[in-house]
Protein backbone atom coordinates (compact mmCIF):
# COMPACT_ATOMS: atom_id res chain seq x y z
CA UNK A 1 0.00 0.00 0.00
CA UNK A 2 1.35 3.53 -1.05
CA UNK A 3 1.79 5.88 1.80
CA UNK A 4 -0.64 8.48 0.18
CA UNK A 5 -3.44 5.63 0.36
CA UNK A 6 -2.44 5.09 4.14
CA UNK A 7 -2.46 9.26 4.77
CA UNK A 8 -5.85 8.83 3.50
CA UNK A 9 -6.92 5.68 5.71
CA UNK A 10 -5.93 7.29 8.73
CA UNK A 11 -7.31 10.30 7.86
CA UNK A 12 -10.74 8.42 7.03
CA UNK A 13 -10.41 6.96 10.42
CA UNK A 14 -10.00 9.82 12.66
CA UNK A 15 -12.40 11.42 10.97
CA UNK A 16 -14.79 8.74 11.48
CA UNK A 17 -13.99 8.29 14.71
CA UNK A 18 -15.07 11.97 15.59
CA UNK A 19 -18.20 11.69 13.97
CA UNK A 20 -18.34 8.34 16.17
CA UNK A 21 -17.93 10.21 19.57
CA UNK A 22 -19.53 13.37 18.18
CA UNK A 23 -23.19 11.69 17.55
CA UNK A 24 -22.83 9.46 20.53
CA UNK A 25 -22.09 12.61 22.72
CA UNK A 26 -25.22 14.06 21.18
CA UNK A 27 -27.15 10.85 21.82
CA UNK A 28 -26.09 11.23 25.70
CA UNK A 29 -26.87 14.76 25.85
CA UNK A 30 -30.53 14.59 24.36
CA UNK A 31 -32.98 14.89 27.15
CA UNK A 32 -34.59 11.41 27.30
CA UNK A 33 -38.27 13.10 28.51
CA UNK A 34 -38.31 14.85 24.78
CA UNK A 35 -38.30 18.55 26.38
CA UNK A 36 -36.66 20.83 23.76
CA UNK A 37 -35.61 23.92 25.29
CA UNK A 38 -36.91 27.42 23.49
CA UNK A 39 -34.17 29.61 21.31
CA UNK A 40 -33.51 32.72 22.99
CA UNK A 41 -35.43 35.87 21.44
CA UNK A 42 -34.51 38.29 19.06
CA UNK A 43 -33.52 41.25 21.28
CA UNK A 44 -34.23 44.60 18.98
CA UNK A 45 -32.95 47.75 20.40
CA UNK A 46 -34.12 51.35 19.89
CA UNK A 47 -32.02 54.59 20.32
CA UNK A 48 -33.61 57.60 21.48
CA UNK A 49 -32.82 61.45 20.81
CA UNK A 50 -29.61 62.91 20.32
CA UNK A 51 -27.57 59.20 19.91
CA UNK A 52 -27.91 56.54 17.78
CA UNK A 53 -27.87 52.89 17.02
CA UNK A 54 -24.03 52.56 17.79
CA UNK A 55 -24.88 53.57 21.31
CA UNK A 56 -25.82 50.12 21.92
CA UNK A 57 -22.63 48.75 21.10
CA UNK A 58 -21.63 47.72 24.45
CA UNK A 59 -24.83 46.14 25.24
CA UNK A 60 -24.49 44.46 21.49
CA UNK A 61 -21.45 42.70 22.39
CA UNK A 62 -22.53 41.03 25.55
CA UNK A 63 -25.67 39.89 24.18
CA UNK A 64 -23.90 38.22 21.16
CA UNK A 65 -21.58 36.87 23.59
CA UNK A 66 -23.91 35.45 25.78
CA UNK A 67 -25.94 33.81 22.27
CA UNK A 68 -28.52 36.52 21.67
CA UNK A 69 -29.37 37.46 18.20
CA UNK A 70 -29.69 41.18 18.18
CA UNK A 71 -30.62 44.18 16.09
CA UNK A 72 -30.89 48.21 16.45
CA UNK A 73 -32.80 49.65 13.60
CA UNK A 74 -32.04 53.15 13.50
CA UNK A 75 -34.79 55.62 14.97
CA UNK A 76 -35.55 58.12 12.55
CA UNK A 77 -36.72 60.69 15.13
CA UNK A 78 -38.92 62.22 12.23
CA UNK A 79 -42.40 61.56 14.50
CA UNK A 80 -43.90 59.32 16.93
CA UNK A 81 -46.70 58.22 14.55
CA UNK A 82 -44.09 57.52 11.69
CA UNK A 83 -41.28 56.75 14.01
CA UNK A 84 -43.42 53.87 15.34
CA UNK A 85 -45.14 52.76 12.26
CA UNK A 86 -41.76 52.17 11.10
CA UNK A 87 -40.82 49.91 14.32
CA UNK A 88 -43.79 48.07 13.60
CA UNK A 89 -43.24 46.42 10.03
CA UNK A 90 -39.93 46.16 11.08
CA UNK A 91 -40.91 43.36 14.19
CA UNK A 92 -43.38 41.44 11.34
CA UNK A 93 -39.96 40.68 9.59
CA UNK A 94 -39.03 38.79 12.34
CA UNK A 95 -39.70 35.14 13.14
CA UNK A 96 -40.01 33.67 17.26
CA UNK A 97 -40.03 35.94 20.11
CA UNK A 98 -38.43 39.42 20.61
CA UNK A 99 -37.41 41.07 23.33
CA UNK A 100 -37.73 45.12 22.86
CA UNK A 101 -35.62 47.29 24.17
CA UNK A 102 -36.01 51.54 24.08
CA UNK A 103 -34.36 54.56 25.43
CA UNK A 104 -35.28 57.99 25.88
CA UNK A 105 -37.69 58.56 23.32
CA UNK A 106 -36.65 54.60 21.99
CA UNK A 107 -39.59 53.90 25.00
CA UNK A 108 -42.29 56.28 23.31
CA UNK A 109 -41.34 54.43 19.68
CA UNK A 110 -41.54 50.82 21.40
CA UNK A 111 -44.90 51.63 23.57
CA UNK A 112 -46.75 52.09 20.28
CA UNK A 113 -45.21 49.80 17.95
CA UNK A 114 -45.65 46.42 20.19
CA UNK A 115 -49.52 46.86 20.37
CA UNK A 116 -50.83 44.27 18.84
CA UNK A 117 -47.72 42.04 18.20
CA UNK A 118 -47.85 38.76 19.75
CA UNK A 119 -44.20 37.64 19.23
CA UNK A 120 -42.77 40.91 21.69
CA UNK A 121 -42.67 38.78 24.49
CA UNK A 122 -41.24 41.69 26.78
CA UNK A 123 -40.99 45.46 26.36
CA UNK A 124 -37.49 47.25 28.32
CA UNK A 125 -36.95 50.76 29.22
CA UNK A 126 -33.75 52.46 29.48
CA UNK A 127 -34.64 55.88 31.15
CA UNK A 128 -36.99 56.41 29.06
CA UNK A 129 -40.76 57.46 27.87
CA UNK A 130 -43.54 55.01 28.79
CA UNK A 131 -46.77 57.17 27.82
CA UNK A 132 -50.10 55.97 28.40
CA UNK A 133 -52.73 57.49 25.57
CA UNK A 134 -52.63 61.09 24.84
CA UNK A 135 -49.11 61.94 26.41
CA UNK A 136 -46.74 62.97 24.67
CA UNK A 137 -42.42 62.69 25.44
CA UNK A 138 -42.55 66.73 26.70
CA UNK A 139 -45.52 66.00 28.61
CA UNK A 140 -44.08 63.45 30.78
CA UNK A 141 -40.66 65.24 30.69
CA UNK A 142 -42.13 68.02 32.41
CA UNK A 143 -44.58 66.94 34.82
CA UNK A 144 -41.69 66.58 37.56
CA UNK A 145 -39.02 69.03 38.36
CA UNK A 146 -35.15 68.24 37.78
CA UNK A 147 -34.58 67.99 34.10
CA UNK A 148 -31.32 69.99 32.94
CA UNK A 149 -32.69 70.62 29.50
CA UNK A 150 -34.14 74.17 29.93
CA UNK A 151 -33.55 76.86 32.29
CA UNK A 152 -35.88 78.50 31.23
CA UNK A 153 -39.67 77.19 31.06
CA UNK A 154 -41.35 79.57 28.69
CA UNK A 155 -38.40 79.39 26.16
CA UNK A 156 -39.32 78.30 22.35
CA UNK A 157 -36.70 75.88 22.26
CA UNK A 158 -35.05 74.60 25.55
CA UNK A 159 -31.69 76.07 26.17
CA UNK A 160 -29.69 73.32 25.85
CA UNK A 161 -30.25 72.41 22.07
CA UNK A 162 -29.89 74.05 19.24
CA UNK A 163 -32.92 74.85 16.60
CA UNK A 164 -31.86 73.61 12.92
CA UNK A 165 -34.81 74.47 10.76
CA UNK A 166 -34.66 72.69 7.34
CA UNK A 167 -37.52 72.38 4.20
CA UNK A 168 -39.49 69.26 3.93
CA UNK A 169 -39.89 67.28 0.57
CA UNK A 170 -43.58 68.59 0.43
CA UNK A 171 -41.94 72.08 0.40
CA UNK A 172 -42.98 72.59 4.41
CA UNK A 173 -40.44 74.41 7.06
CA UNK A 174 -39.42 71.99 10.37
CA UNK A 175 -37.20 72.34 12.61
CA UNK A 176 -34.70 69.27 13.94
CA UNK A 177 -33.43 69.92 17.92
CA UNK A 178 -29.95 68.66 18.04
CA UNK A 179 -28.15 68.93 21.98
CA UNK A 180 -25.74 71.38 22.24
CA UNK A 181 -21.59 70.17 22.24
CA UNK A 182 -20.85 72.09 25.51
CA UNK A 183 -24.22 70.73 27.44
CA UNK A 184 -24.16 67.00 25.45
CA UNK A 185 -22.04 65.83 28.72
CA UNK A 186 -23.76 67.18 31.59
CA UNK A 187 -27.33 66.51 29.77
CA UNK A 188 -26.99 62.41 28.60
CA UNK A 189 -23.82 61.44 30.73
CA UNK A 190 -24.06 63.41 33.76
CA UNK A 191 -20.47 63.92 33.38
CA UNK A 192 -19.56 60.23 33.08
CA UNK A 193 -16.67 58.91 30.46
CA UNK A 194 -13.84 61.78 29.65
CA UNK A 195 -14.34 64.51 27.48
CA UNK A 196 -12.99 63.35 24.37
CA UNK A 197 -15.63 60.27 24.21
CA UNK A 198 -18.52 62.86 25.36
CA UNK A 199 -17.37 65.13 22.34
CA UNK A 200 -17.38 62.10 19.92
CA UNK A 201 -20.67 61.21 21.43
CA UNK A 202 -22.08 65.04 20.63
CA UNK A 203 -20.95 64.89 17.24
CA UNK A 204 -22.18 61.84 16.05
CA UNK A 205 -25.52 62.64 17.71
CA UNK A 206 -28.86 62.45 16.06
CA UNK A 207 -31.00 65.30 15.74
CA UNK A 208 -34.89 64.66 16.76
CA UNK A 209 -37.61 66.74 14.89
CA UNK A 210 -39.66 69.15 17.21
CA UNK A 211 -42.68 67.76 16.80
CA UNK A 212 -41.74 64.18 17.07
CA UNK A 213 -41.54 65.60 21.22
CA UNK A 214 -45.28 66.85 21.35
CA UNK A 215 -46.87 64.11 19.78
CA UNK A 216 -49.26 62.01 21.33
CA UNK A 217 -49.12 58.38 21.87
CA UNK A 218 -51.98 55.77 20.68
CA UNK A 219 -52.63 53.08 22.82
CA UNK A 220 -49.78 51.39 24.96
CA UNK A 221 -48.15 48.21 24.86
CA UNK A 222 -47.20 48.45 28.49
CA UNK A 223 -50.83 47.52 29.39
CA UNK A 224 -50.65 43.78 28.02
CA UNK A 225 -47.21 43.29 27.42
CA UNK A 226 -44.74 42.68 30.43
CA UNK A 227 -42.30 45.49 31.24
CA UNK A 228 -39.41 46.01 32.73
CA UNK A 229 -38.00 49.54 33.68
CA UNK A 230 -34.01 51.02 34.30
CA UNK A 231 -34.73 54.12 36.30
CA UNK A 232 -31.48 56.54 36.07
CA UNK A 233 -31.48 58.47 39.63
CA UNK A 234 -28.79 60.29 38.28
CA UNK A 235 -30.70 61.65 34.89
CA UNK A 236 -30.57 65.02 34.03
CA UNK A 237 -32.93 64.89 31.32
CA UNK A 238 -36.08 62.97 31.91
CA UNK A 239 -36.47 63.82 35.86
CA UNK A 240 -35.87 60.45 38.27
CA UNK A 241 -39.56 61.38 40.01
CA UNK A 242 -41.10 60.79 36.38
CA UNK A 243 -39.54 57.40 35.49
CA UNK A 244 -40.42 55.95 38.83
CA UNK A 245 -43.78 57.35 38.25
CA UNK A 246 -44.31 55.65 34.25
CA UNK A 247 -42.18 52.88 35.98
CA UNK A 248 -45.01 52.35 38.49
CA UNK A 249 -48.02 53.00 36.11
CA UNK A 250 -46.77 50.18 33.48
CA UNK A 251 -46.34 47.73 36.87
CA UNK A 252 -42.66 47.26 35.59
CA UNK A 253 -39.93 45.24 36.92
CA UNK A 254 -37.80 47.87 38.18
CA UNK A 255 -34.37 48.54 38.55
CA UNK A 256 -33.29 51.54 39.98
CA UNK A 257 -29.47 52.87 39.90
CA UNK A 258 -27.06 55.52 39.86
CA UNK A 259 -27.13 56.21 36.08
CA UNK A 260 -26.84 58.76 34.01
CA UNK A 261 -29.61 59.31 31.14
CA UNK A 262 -27.26 57.35 28.36
CA UNK A 263 -27.35 54.46 30.70
CA UNK A 264 -26.73 52.40 27.46
CA UNK A 265 -23.54 53.74 27.17
CA UNK A 266 -22.33 54.45 30.59
CA UNK A 267 -23.72 50.89 32.15
CA UNK A 268 -23.98 48.49 29.62
CA UNK A 269 -23.25 45.53 31.48
CA UNK A 270 -26.44 46.66 33.78
CA UNK A 271 -28.32 47.21 30.88
CA UNK A 272 -27.68 44.52 29.22
CA UNK A 273 -28.26 42.27 32.89
CA UNK A 274 -31.99 43.49 32.54
CA UNK A 275 -32.76 42.88 28.98
CA UNK A 276 -31.59 38.98 29.77
CA UNK A 277 -33.78 38.98 33.02
CA UNK A 278 -36.93 39.92 30.76
CA UNK A 279 -35.62 37.31 28.08
CA UNK A 280 -35.42 34.78 30.70
CA UNK A 281 -38.51 35.45 32.34
CA UNK A 282 -40.67 35.79 29.00
CA UNK A 283 -38.89 32.13 27.71
CA UNK A 284 -40.61 28.95 28.02
CA UNK A 285 -40.06 25.57 27.21
CA UNK A 286 -41.81 23.31 25.09
CA UNK A 287 -42.38 19.72 24.80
Amino acid sequence: MSRRRNIRIAVFGAAGFSLAVGMGTFAWAAPSDGAVTAAKPTVVLVNGAWSNSAGWSGVIKRLQADGYPVTAPPTGLRGLAEDSAYLASYLKTIQGPVILAGQSYGGSVITDAATGNTNVKALVYISAFAPDTGESAVQLATMYPGSHITTDPNAPVPTALTAVPYTQPDGTSAVDLYAKADQYHDLLLSGRLNNNTAAELAAAQSPIAFQALGQPSTTPAWKTIPSWYLVSDDDHLIPPAAESYMATRAHSHTTEADTPHAAQITNPGLVTHLIEQAANTTTVTTN
